[in-house]
């Protein structure tokens, strides 16, 4: 990995996606110019209920590809062209974003996606072809289970539920815990379970409910779960749909904690929550800005806030970065453009970036380390770090 970054905005991230959806995007003028060009495909949200997510993630793959734009294979220089196709938010818009990237791009591997939604709808697709994928932060297990094709460089939901329910019972001293299930987000679905699960081992008692993707009023929900008064809220699920419950459960004089999962990092979290009623929501992560993970998380921060105005790099964007890095390295491995070898080369990586080391098991997933965010004056900060063992 190359240790200068070079500067690019969100914005322009944004207005790049959007030009390039569903199409090819060059690395440059020498991309023009030279025969030798290899394609990483980028399957994320660009439109959807999960676009902010897609978005700072692909600010991240694109920032390393700025600083990262060709790889050498067998002595040779290949230039570095990413194919992007927009996956909707949408389990069945997924495969097909998945399936053109392989059949008609031509991609020699593929990252995305954020979230566990669109990456399982795309399960098969990949299980079937020929080309690897590197999920960015889709923690369900089901995603890479049994599938040879499927990586991913962030913890599971078994995992980051295990951590909250320890962290609610031994750090925060919770006994009751209010755990709410998004129906038909795989991902809320998921994590929702292997918390309760944790937290009952722990002794703990779980009081549930339950909403649909798209509800806007959580009010009987919140009602039924606060009157058993419980210590803590567990609000796993969409960013949206997440932020509506807690605002509301706010509004109705609830002063419980409220925890949540990876995809509240997102600034919308804030926005449809309201800063007041988002104030003390407390978050597992991948990564913080604060929390050395490796040598390079210091580098990588500093040069972030150096090219943007002081703002600190989101966990998406450090994980798109590292995505887009671990690509290369497996292509340069392979020394290979065939992509069954690279998928080989990627098996066997052991790779070091600014969100952790990551080597992967017979399952195609790493063990990271998880940190606790929280929200403090408008802004996503380090609270603690966990671990399943505390």
């Amino acid at each position: 990995m190359k240790s200068k970054l070079m500067a690019l905005t969100l914005t322009g991230v944004m207005a790049f996606s959007a030009m390039l959806t569903g199409c090819g995007s060059s690395s440059g003028e020498d991309s023009a110019e030279s025969a030798n060009t290899i394609k990483i495909g980028v399957f994320e949200p660009i439109t959807g209920s999960m676009a902010a997510g897609g978005a700072i993630q692909i600010e991240g793959i694109e920032l390393a590809h700025s600083e990262r734009p060709t790889v050498t294979i067998n002595g040779e220089e290949y230039n570095v062209e990413l194919v992007q196709a927009d996956n909707k938010s949408d389990k069945v818009e997924a495969a097909n974003a998945v399936t053109k990237l392989i059949e008609e791009d031509k991609v020699a591997i593929i990252l995305g996606s954020y979230s566990s939604t669109p990456s399982l709808g795309a399960y098969d697709v990949v299980k079937n072809g020929d080309v690897a994928a590197i999920g960015l932060s889709c923690t369900n297990p089901a995603v890479t289970a049994g599938n040879d094709n499927y990586f991913r460089i962030c913890f599971t939901d078994p995992y980051q539920g295990q951590v909250m329910a320890n962290y609610a019972y031994n750090t925060l001293g919770a006994r009751t815990a209010a755990v709410t299930t998004e129906q038909g987000n795989d991902y809320s679905v998921g994590l929702a379970q292997y918390f309760k699960e944790s937290f009952e081992a722990l002794g703990g008692t779980v009081y549930e409910a339950a909403y649909q993707t798209g509800d806007q009023d959580f009010n009987a929900q919140i009602t039924s779960l606060n009157a058993n008064n419980p210590d803590v809220f567990f609000v796993p699920g969409n960013f949206t749909e997440a932020a509506m419950f807690i605002k509301q459960a706010r509004q109705a004089g609830i002063e419980a904690t409220m925890l949540g999962g990876d995809t509240y990092e997102v600034q919308e979290f804030i926005d449809v929550c309201g800063a007041a009623e988002a104030e003390g929501v407390e978050f597992s992560a991948l990564f913080d800005p604060e929390a050395d993970l490796t040598p390079l998380t210091k580098e990588f921060v500093q040069n972030y806030r150096d090219n943007n105005e002081g703002k600190d790099p989101a966990s998406e964007t450090a994980l798109g970065y590292d995505g887009y890095n671990i690509a290369c390295d497996a292509i340069e491995a392979a020394n290979s453009t065939d992509p069954v070898a690279i998928r080989d080369a990627l098996a066997a990586i052991d790779f070091t970036g600014v969100t952790g080391r990551v080597q992967f098991d017979e399952n195609g997933d790493p063990t990271k380390e998880a940190v606790i965010k929280e929200v403090k004056d408008g802004k996503f900060v380090l609270k603690d770090k966990a671990s399943v063992a505390e």
